[in-house]
């Protein structure tokens, strides 16, 4: 299958981007190293091309209710030109179809911003549900008409002062956005204080030529471009979970603790099942597991988590933490063994490690 290519990817190449697939993605992985782009997003800035997620855009007289439906977060308390998030495509046994954010510029207009590897999916699950439901609502891919910046770090707003910020975007709080919004001069899609680091940001979603002149002042003003790899040890560091690994159709927001939905709310797709879950309980649950500090080993996906000769979990995602400076990851445990500081042990290729069960986030900001 030839995969897809960034539209900033020529940019990547000029900055030695070593490149890897992603999602049917050939995306930049590494620009100098992992741990320099991790710590530049924790202590400056960072930015990050992340136009492999899906960008679909939801418009007509029916797409507030229809929305309603699709998602069991509550949409009727978000006001225009803010953000709901994150939320989910619920299936109707309450299994996460996708996590997904929304922008509401108005109750016909929205924004979903999806997992790549779920693009497709979502697409069809949505036209599916508006012809199932009889709505008057255009479900469009907008993702190759644009690109996706992420700029994270403490230092953000500074650097998007110097791109040419009015203050309405400066001003911008946490899960708003402004459409049309001008950076160098030249009018964007949107513009929005979101991020996935957990850290202040912003992301920007541009025309290609718009984005790509954003990308490069940011690197010349000396930004740290930083590729998929870094992105992938932040967001353990604070615990947000990938598709495909963390959670996935079999996985419900119970076990994973990741609440997408709001209580009290009824009708969304899944929300019966969900409720049956929450009346009946659930058998694991989602943790951090934080390595001992002289304990070298890494933990990675599908490795067993025992208490002496009892196997109690499963790592989903693990990496290396530069800011802990030890290994840490996501695992499932079992629900009678989720106890926050247990101790147990790690088996990583045959022997066993010293590590705790630990909540997220690891690194409090």
């Amino acid at each position: 299958m030839q995969l897809l290519k960034f539209p900033l990817r020529e940019i990547h190449e000029e900055l030695g981007a070593s490149f890897g697939e992603f999602a049917g993605w050939e995306a930049p992985m590494v620009y100098r190293s992992t741990i320099k782009e991790h710590l530049a997003v924790r202590e400056n800035a960072a930015v990050f091309d992340v136009s492999h997620m899906g960008r679909i855009l939801i418009k007509g007289p029916d797409a507030f209710e229809f929305l309603q439906k699709m998602v069991p977060k509550e949409l009727g308390k978000v006001k225009e030109l803010s953000m709901s998030g994150p939320t989910a495509l619920l299936n109707e046994r309450a299994g996460f179809r996708d996590d997904v954010m929304l922008y509401r510029f108005s109750s016909e207009e929205w924004l979903m911003v999806c997992n790549a590897v779920n693009r497709e999916k979502v697409k069809a699950w949505l036209s599916e549900w508006r012809e199932r439901l009889g709505m008057k609502v255009e479900v469009t891919d907008k993702t190759f008409e644009l690109a996706m910046l992420a700029l994270q770090g403490p230092r953000s707003a500074e650097y998007m002062e110097k791109l040419g910020a009015p203050s309405d975007v400066l001003g911008l709080g946490m899960l708003q956005f402004l459409p049309q919004a001008e950076l160098v001069g030249r009018k964007t899609f949107l513009v929005s204080r979101s991020g996935w680091t957990g850290e202040d940001g912003f992301e920007i979603i541009a025309e290609p030529d718009v984005a790509a002149r954003v990308f490069k002042s940011l690197v010349e003003m000396g930004v740290e471009p930083a590729g998929l790899a870094a992105r992938d040890t932040i967001r353990l560091e604070v615990g947000f979970v990938l598709y495909g690994h963390d959670i996935d159709e079999k996985t419900n927001p119970l076990e994973a603790r990741y609440w997408v939905f709001t209580p009290g709310k009824t009708g969304y797709i899944g929300y019966e099942a969900l409720r049956e879950i929450m009346r009946r309980g659930v058998k694991r649950v989602r943790l951090a597991l934080k390595m001992k500090k002289k304990e070298r080993g890494i933990p990675r996906e599908g490795y067993k988590v025992y208490i002496d000769d009892v196997e109690i979990g499963r790592v989903t995602s693990g990496n290396y933490s530069p800011v802990l400076r030890r290994g840490i990851g996501m695992v499932y445990v079992d629900s009678s063994h989720a106890l926050i500081g247990l101790e147990v042990e790690v088996e990583i290729r045959g022997k066993r490690y010293r590590a705790k069960l630990d909540d997220f986030p690891l690194i409090k900001r």
